[in-house]
C-alpha cells in the first residue's frame, strides 16, 4: 500500500463537517498521504465550496472503490433529505444521513473497499431525533463491526505541549454515559481489556508503551476512604496486565497521572470516564487531538471537536484538527500489519 484509501464522512451536515471537508480537501495537502474520498451529499459539497469561494471540483460515484482522475470523488449511500437541512439545527433528517455515511463507510472497510475512515462530527440528538439510539460513533461502528470491546481514545502527537517522543494516548474505560453510573460499569475485565487495546495501539506506532492508569477517586481512594474502586476492581487489572509482560503502573490519582504523562513519562493513559480523560487533553491541545476507536477490525479517527452549530456556515471553522486525524488514519492503516 504506498497511499491509503481514505473515506472522509460528512458528518452531520448542519454543522461544521461540509465546510471542515472541504478545507481540508482544498487547502489541507491530503492527497500527499492519501486518496481521499468523500462519503456524503455531493451538491453539499459543491454547494459548502462555493459559499468559502474554494475551488473543488466534485465527482459522483456509485461505489466508495471508484477512483476518478480529475478531482474528488464523492459517494452518496443515503437520499437528498439533507438538501434542506436548515445549517446550525438539530435536525431528523440531518441524524440520519450522518448515521448512514457512517455505516455505508464501516461497510465499505470490511469489504476492503477503503483502508480507513476519517469522520466528521456527529450530533447526538438528531440521531435521537431520527429514531436511532446510540449516544455516538463509538456505539455505532461496535455494532456494525460486531464487537463488543471497543474503547474510545484521544490521541495528541507528539509535540503538541506533549514532552514524549511518541505524543500521548488516553483510553477511557467508559464512553458517553452519566457521572453517576460509572462505578457500576467498571470491571476488572473492562478495565484490563482497556489496558491492552491502548497497548495495541501504541505498539502499532512503533512504541514501546508505557501505560499509567488512572485511579477514579480523590487521593486513589485514601485506601478506601473515599471509595473502593481502585482497590477492587483498577489494582486487579493492573496486575493481570503486569503477569502479561505490559509496563503499566495505577492505580495513580488522575490529577498528578495526567501531568506526568503530558511531561514524557508515559505514553498512554487509561481514564475510567470521559472527562477525566478530555479534559487534560483538549486543554493542551484541542485542535490537534485525535479521536481513535480502539478495537475495531477497521480504522478510524476523528477530530477531537464537534458540530459547533454555533459558528456553522459562517465561513470560520478551522480544519487543522481533521487533517490532524485524517493522518493519524492514514498511519494505523499502513501499520495494520504490526501486531
Amino acid at each position: 500500500m504506498t497511499k491509503p484509501r481514505l473515506a472522509l464522512t460528512m458528518g452531520d451536515v448542519a454543522g461544521i463537517g461540509p465546510e471542515i471537508l472541504v478545507r481540508a480537501l482544498t487547502t489541507g495537502r491530503l492527497s500527499e498521504f492519501c486518496e481521499p474520498m468523500v462519503i456524503g451529499h455531493p451538491a453539499i459539497l459543491e454547494r459548502t465550496a462555493r459559499q468559502l469561494n474554494l475551488s473543488l471540483r466534485v465527482v459522483a460515484v456509485d461505489d466508495p472503490k471508484q477512483q476518478v482522475s480529475d478531482g474528488i470523488a464523492c459517494w452518496n449511500p443515503s437520499d437528498d433529505a439533507v438538501l434542506s437541512v436548515t445549517t446550525g439545527t438539530i435536525q431528523a433528517a440531518a441524524g440520519r444521513a450522518a448515521y448512514e455515511y457512517l455505516v455505508a463507510a464501516a461497510r465499505a472497510a470490511l469489504a476492503g473497499k477503503i483502508d480507513a475512515i476519517c469522520t466528521a462530527p456527529l450530533h447526538k440528538e438528531a440521531l435521537r431525533l431520527a429514531g436511532l439510539d446510540y449516544p455516538g460513533h463509538t456505539e455505532i461502528l461496535a455494532a456494525e463491526c460486531g464487537v463488543d470491546d471497543v474503547a474510545m481514545m484521544l490521541y495528541l502527537p507528539a509535540g503538541n505541549a506533549i514532552r514524549g517522543p511518541s505524543g500521548l494516548g488516553v483510553a477511557h474505560v467508559t464512553l458517553h454515559t452519566s457521572i453517576r453510573s460509572v462505578p457500576d460499569l467498571l470491571s476488572v475485565d473492562r478495565i484490563r481489556e482497556t489496558i491492552v487495546l491502548l497497548d495495541g495501539f501504541l505498539k502499532r506506532l512503533g512504541v514501546k508503551p508505557r501505560i499509567g492508569v488512572c485511579a477514579l477517586n480523590p487521593h486513589a481512594g485514601e485506601h478506601g476512604l473515599f471509595g473502593n474502586e481502585e482497590a477492587e476492581c483498577i489494582e486487579p487489572a493492573v496486575q493481570m496486565c503486569q503477569q502479561r509482560g505490559l509496563e503499566v503502573t495505577g492505580p495513580i490519582p488522575a490529577d498528578a497521572l495526567l501531568r506526568r504523562a503530558v511531561a514524557g513519562e508515559f505514553d498512554g493513559v487509561v481514564a475510567m470516564y470521559h472527562d477525566q480523560g478530555h479534559i487534560a487533553l483538549k486543554l493542551i491541545g484541542f485542535d490537534m487531538a485525535v479521536n481513535v476507536t480502539l478495537g475495531l477490525p477497521i480504522v478510524r479517527t476523528s477530530p477531537s471537536h464537534g458540530t459547533a452549530f454555533d459558528i456553522a456556515g459562517q465561513g470560520r471553522a478551522s480544519a487543522d484538527g481533521f487533517i490532524a486525524a485524517a493522518k493519524v488514519a492514514c498511519q494505523l492503516a499502513l501499520s495494520r500489519n504490526v501486531k
